[in-house]
């Protein structure tokens, strides 16, 4: 089965080329797709490089930032796999992992697999309201799907492509996460989790996400229970 794995990426000069260099190490036969979402950084810069030295790697971009639900969309149309794995710029997560990521798909149990940060992991110690917060998202998501997901949040997903074909996303910013797993749930797909090393970064160091993302992420699953 083929892999395409999808790397969102704004504002990531720093690291993104990092990334793809332990993507491609972790799985040396994979697509890879970057999706520049209108940097100002110099990611664009730093990616132009990147594939003139990989040309195997797929390098698309928009024109202005429209969140990374909206590259997701542009990354999924693109990639040609059987499986999809999102992959985040930054260097939170390890790609060493996509073998746990991969292994209930390719044992035929699982249509979906989300990698948790909280199923024993080592992780950076980090901002403990964060945590507090992501729990909160998680029960909240579970109450209204039925899942017993730890970790709804997680920026580790794999997907078989029969899944998000039968899914249409419209979330363009970090509501993709609450939305794509109450279609999952509604469409009864088989959902497994596994355990995954976590590295957070601080502001300073470039971590993005907000209080304002949290609260946005608990109106998007409201919102997604009550309409497809």
């Amino acid at each position: 089965m083929k892999l395409s794995i999808i790397i969102p990426a704004y504002n990531e000069a720093g690291t993104v080329a990092g990334i793809v260099a332990r993507v491609r190490a972790a799985a040396q036969d994979a697509e890879i797709i970057v999706v520049n979402d209108g940097s100002t950084d110099g990611t664009a810069e730093a990616l132009a490089e990147l594939a003139e030295r990989q040309p195997d790697v797929r390098v698309l971009h928009h024109e202005t930032n429209r969140g990374k639900g909206a590259a997701l969309r542009t990354g999924f149309a693109a990639a040609t796999g059987d499986i999809l794995l999102v992959q985040d710029a930054d260097l939170e997560y390890n790609p060493q992992d996509y073998g746990k990521l991969l292994a209930p798909i390719l044992k035929g149990e699982a249509d979906v697999v989300y990698g948790s940060r909280f199923l024993g992991g080592p992780h950076r110690v980090l901002f403990f309201w964060h945590a507090v917060g992501n729990r909160l998202l998680t029960l909240l998501s579970n109450i209204f799907t039925n899942l017993n997901l730890t970790d709804v949040e997680t920026g580790y997903k794999v997907f078989r492509k029969t899944v998000l074909e039968s899914i249409t996303i419209r979330s363009d910013r970090f509501g993709f996460e609450p939305e794509i797993t109450a279609k999952v749930a509604k469409r009864g797909w088989r959902v497994y989790e596994v355990p995954i090393e976590y590295h957070g970064r601080t502001y300073e160091e470039g971590k993005k996400v907000t209080w304002r993302d949290g609260l946005k992420a608990f109106f998007a699953i409201v919102w997604f229970r009550l309409t497809d």
